[in-house]
This record gives C-alpha cells, structure tokens and sequence, in this order.
C-alpha cells in the first residue's frame, strides 16, 4: 500500500461482474476495506474534465460576497440542503481515539467549530413519502449560475455510480446477494457535498477546516481538490496524506456501513488542515492567479431514510447487536446531526 490506500480497478468487475477476475477484486476490495476503512478506486466511467467543471463552478460560488451565500442557507432542514457558513458545524468529541494517536500519527484536536463553508445538492430519486421530509426536501438553486443543475448532477452522478458499483462489490466480496447494499441505498438522501475553504482569510499552517471526525453515512467518495490538506486513519492507527491519482476517486466508510457489517469494517476517521503542502500549493496558485478556496469534491451516500440499518447475517452475533441496535436510517442521522450542532432547533 505505500502507507496509503489501495488503488482497486473496478474494470473486471464493471466488464464481467461473474468473471474470476471480478470476484478476485471483490474479495481484495473488502479485505482492504476490513483493514484500513478507506481504498482509492479506478473508475473507467469517470472523466477528470466532469471533476474540473465541478472545481471551477463552486470556486465561483463560494467566492460571491457573504450576503449572496447566506441566501442559500436553510438551518430548518438542519442544513442539509444549500449553504452551510463556516463556524457553524462541530466535530463530535472522540478525545478517547485522539488520546491513542501519538508521534507522527496525532491528530489535531478541533478547537470550536469547523472553518469551511459547505454547500449540500441531492444526487438521486427521493421517496414520494418519507417520515424524515428534513432530510428529503427540495434542492436549494442559487440563481446566479444557469449551468449549477447540470453541472452538479453530472459530477453527482457519476460518483453515485462509483458508490453502488462498490457497494454491489462489497455485497460479492462477502458472499451475499449482489443487491443488498444496493437496495438500501435506493431513495436515500444522498448528497454532493463540496466543501469551500477560505485560503484567502485561513492560511495559517495547522488551521482546521474540518475536525478529526468519522462520517455518518454508507460510503463518503471524494474527487482530486486542487489543494491537498486532507488526512486519513488507517484502521491500525496510521495518519496518511490523501493524495488521489488522476481519474481515480477516494472512499471511505462511513458509520452505516459500520453499522450493517456489524464493525467488520469500521468508519474511517478524517481530518482536513492547512499543511505544509497546502502551503505550497497556495503560493502556486497566487503564481499562476487562480483563486484561493480549497473545494473539496466529496458526495455522501445514505442508507434511504426510512430504511433499518440492521446488521446483516453473515456479521451477527451478540456483541454486535447490542453494539448495533436496530435503529431507522433516518433517526440515526438525525441523532448523529445533532451531536454536530447541525440539527434544526424544535419549535
């Protein structure tokens, strides 16, 4: 592995998904997803161009004036959907793990709330009836960019497609019917989920942008940022730089996938600082007049709302049901949006 994630060539399995070679990646696919929480796929169906566009569009985006943005901001769906402004996500205390990590592997402690804007899109059919309408509602469009629909639901999709791919694969690698990720992602409130850093106002070596946290979803997947800065944990304890070859995508787990594998495979913590390489590419960036926002070209995957997470078969035992209880998608989230200041306030 080099120290960093797995490259995995989805190729075989996208070409033959019966073939041996398909079922020989499955396998390599779970067994580094069980190790290290996270791999780096090759995905013949994604184009860098469609990621470009995508980078280009929210560095116009986020560098509109302060007021232009706040119009995007809808705290009542609990800000997940539109803008959600800089300061106003926490990260949930995990001093317990951050006491383990030492020497070259410590995290940043998260001092207050994030410092990055964050935008959230739907990807994906939602449900005609749900019981969580917050986590289902309309898009949020900002009106000053005709081309944002398209443009976002291109780049959306296609990494939507890597996630189901590699959900069909997880399900083969371990030995259960090839739909039974799929199905529960089917409907679920899937969100592209940029994220925009100020370098201009945040530039400060060791500044968090997003603090040492895990994600709560199925599957987060992230495109190349033009600025590095993002920093995984191996299950064994090791911090790697994330550096994302051309046309590859990065994945991660997420707590629900967690949750139905019984921890199997665990959700991978994250952090997202200025670094020393981050730095760097500031400078380059000031060289050539491109602008300073660090966006971050991440989607996240969700189980559909209204669906129970329950540890699948091949992964129950008694630990792991009292671990992970039988618990709606929906309320989870809901649960897990509170413990990041994110949830709306009841009337």
């Amino acid at each position: 592995m080099d120290g960093g994630p797995a490259i995995i060539d989805l190729h075989a399995f996208l070409s033959d998904p019966h073939s041996k070679e398909a079922s020989e990646t499955c396998k390599q696919l779970v067994d580094t997803l069980r190790e290290t929480s996270c791999l780096i796929i090759k995905d013949p169906r994604v184009i860098e161009k469609d990621n470009e566009a995508f980078l280009n569009l929210m560095e116009r985006y986020f560098s509109q004036p302060i007021p232009e943005l706040m119009k995007d901001v809808r705290p009542d769906l609990s800000y997940q959907l539109g803008a959600t402004p800089e300061n106003t996500e926490v990260p949930r205390d995990h001093h317990e793990v951050l006491q383990k990590l030492v020497g070259e592997n410590q995290a940043h402690s998260p001092m207050g709330p994030d410092k990055k804007w964050r935008f959230f899109w739907r990807i994906g059919e939602r449900p005609s009836s749900t019981t969580f309408p917050e986590l289902n509602a309309p898009p949020v469009i900002p009106k000053s960019f005709p081309e944002w629909s398209s443009t976002m639901d291109r780049w959306g999709n296609l990494m939507l497609s890597a996630v189901r791919t590699v959900s069909e694969m997880i399900a083969v690698g371990f030995k259960l019917p090839p739909t039974t990720i799929t199905d529960l992602l089917n409907e679920g409130p899937h969100l592209l989920a940029p994220t925009g850093s100020d370098l201009n106002k945040w530039n400060a070596e060791g500044t968090i942008f997003a603090g040492f946290h895990y994600d709560f979803n199925l599957l987060t997947i992230h495109g190349r940022s033009r600025f590095p800065g993002l920093y995984i944990w191996l299950r064994n304890g090791k911090k790697v730089l994330v550096r994302v070859p051309p046309g590859c995508l990065l994945l991660q787990a997420g707590k629900q996938l967690e949750w139905i594998t019984g921890g199997e495979i665990t959700a991978g913590f994250h952090e997202v600082i200025v670094s020393p390489e981050t730095t760097q590419a500031i400078q380059k960036a000031k060289d050539e007049g491109r602008p300073l926002w660090r966006i971050s070209s991440t989607l996240f995957s969700h189980v559909n709302s209204d669906k129970e997470l329950n540890v699948l078969p091949p992964f129950v035992s008694e630990e792991a049901l009292k671990k992970y209880p039988k618990i709606l998608a929906g309320k989870q989230a809901e649960d897990e949006l509170t413990a990041i200041n994110l949830a709306a306030t009841k009337m």
